[in-house]
């Protein structure tokens, strides 16, 4: 299953069913090294050095992005409200953007939803909508289970 977000005005929402439980999905949106592994989507990359995570209302997490042509662009966001491990609110200072993840237990996973609010009119587009799908087809993939991990023996 892929990811699917719909635009509606400033309003950008995206959902996608993830095969990891919500913990696992709250590590990801909060871990510095998983943030960078799935944050560029099929877009752009993340450099992991360039991400930094202060979890607390007020605090902040910035990030790098890095495009195929080699143009890199600081992302910086401020966290409004932290509900481990079942929300997370953030805004971005420049464009005044809101987004809310949401992460609920689902059919032997977790639905995961990323609604963002005030966009901005360049953020507006089909472009905007398709990176959005692609940063949490992206986490999906970061999630799979490990398949080189030989199973566990139980006696």
């Amino acid at each position: 299953m892929t990811a699917r977000a719909t635009l509606h005005g400033d309003e950008l929402i995206a959902r996608r069913h993830l095969p990891a439980n919500p913990e696992r999905v709250w590590a990801a949106f909060t871990s510095p090294a998983s943030i960078a592994a799935f944050w560029g989507g099929s877009h752009a990359t993340v450099p992991g050095e360039s991400v930094t995570v202060d979890l607390c209302p007020g605090g902040e997490f910035a990030l790098d992005t890095r495009a195929p042509n080699g143009a890199t662009r600081r992302l910086r966001f401020v966290y409004v409200s932290i509900t481990a491990p079942h929300e997370l609110v953030f805004d971005e200072p420049v464009t005044g953007l809101r987004t809310t993840v949401t992460i609920q237990t689902a059919d032997g996973g977790t639905d995961l939803t990323v609604h963002q609010r005030r966009l901005p009119p360049e953020l507006r587009s089909t472009q905007a909508v398709d990176g959005l799908a692609s940063i949490l087809d992206a986490l999906a993939a970061h999630l799979q289970p490990d398949q080189t991990t030989p199973p566990r023996r139980t006696a």
